[in-house]
C-alpha cells in the first residue's frame, strides 16, 4: 500500500505537493473513479491511477540527467506559441516523465537539473530549502559598491525583500558589467528583477551551479546523466 501523492511523484508526474494539487483539481482517477481526498492510499499492485485520463505508472528506476538549456527555448512540454521546448532536445532520451527542476526563463541558458524523481524535485525547488543556485550575469553600464551591497542585503521584488545574496564583481569592460550572483530562492525571474531594482538591465544570463554541481563540458541543447556521487550528492543539500 502507498499514498496517492508519493506513486504520482515516483511516477515523475509532479512533486508529491504538486500531485496533491492535481489530486484537490479533481485531475486524478483510481480505478476510472475520480479522487480528491488528499491522503488516499492506493494498493500499487493492483490499482489503476490515471491523471487526465492518461494512466500511469510509477518508475523502478530513477534517472537524474544535467541539461545544459539554450537560450531560446521554455522549460514546459509544449507551447500554444510555437516555441521550441525543452524537450525538443531531449527526443531521443528514452526516459519516461522526465520533468524539470525549477524553470529557466525563454531568454536564460544553462544547467538545469531533469529527473523522473518527484521527490527530489521538491527538495531542490522548494523555499525552505534554500539550495543555493549560481549564475553569471552580465548587465549594461558599471556596478558601484553601494549597488553591490543593495544587491547582498536584499532588494524589493514583487513586494517582497529577497533574501540575504552572495554577489561578486567579476569585471568591467566596455561599459558591461560581469557578475557571478548566488541566490537561495527562486521567485519568476527573479534574478533580472534584483537587477532591475538596482536599474541596471541584464543582457546576459546563464545558471552555472546547483550547489556545488556545476555545470561544465556539455554544449548548449547538450545533457549526460549524473554519476552516483552527484546524486547523492544533490539528495544531501
Amino acid at each position: 500500500m502507498e499514498r496517492l501523492n508519493k506513486y504520482l511523484a515516483s511516477a515523475g508526474v509532479a512533486s508529491r505537493r504538486g500531485a496533491d494539487k492535481l489530486i484537490a483539481e479533481g485531475k486524478v482517477k483510481v480505478n476510472g473513479k475520480v479522487v480528491t481526498e488528499l491522503g488516499t492510499v492506493i494498493n500499487e499492485k493492483n490499482d489503476t491511477v490515471s491523471v487526465n485520463d492518461v494512466i500511469v505508472k510509477a518508475e523502478n528506476k530513477l534517472s537524474y540527467v544535467m541539461f545544459y538549456k539554450p537560450k531560446g527555448c521554455i522549460t514546459t512540454v509544449s507551447d500554444d506559441k510555437g516555441r521550441k521546448t525543452i524537450y525538443d532536445y531531449l527526443e531521443d532520451l528514452n526516459v519516461p516523465h522526465l520533468i524539470p527542476v525549477g524553470r529557466l526563463d525563454y531568454d536564460t541558458e544553462g544547467l538545469l537539473i531533469m529527473t523522473n524523481d518527484g521527490d527530489l524535485a521538491y527538495k531542490l525547488t522548494h523555499p525552505s530549502y534554500e539550495v543555493p543556485k549560481t549564475y553569471l550575469v552580465k548587465v549594461n553600464g558599471e556596478m558601484p559598491e553601494h549597488k553591490l551591497a543593495q544587491l547582498r542585503k536584499g532588494v524589493e521584488v514583487d513586494g517582497e525583500k529577497t533574501k540575504r545574496a552572495r554577489v561578486k564583481l567579476l569585471e568591467y569592460k566596455d561599459d558591461v558589467s560581469k557578475l557571478q550572483i548566488t541566490i537561495t530562492e527562486g521567485k519568476n525571474r527573479q534574478i533580472r528583477k534584483m537587477l532591475e531594482a538596482v536599474e541596471r538591465e541584464v543582457i546576459f544570463l546563464k545558471r552555472i551551479a546547483i550547489g556545488d554541481l556545476r555545470l561544465g563540458g556539455l554544449a548548449r541543447g547538450g545533457y549526460r546523466f549524473l554519476n552516483d556521487f552527484e546524486v547523492e550528492y544533490l539528495k544531501r543539500l
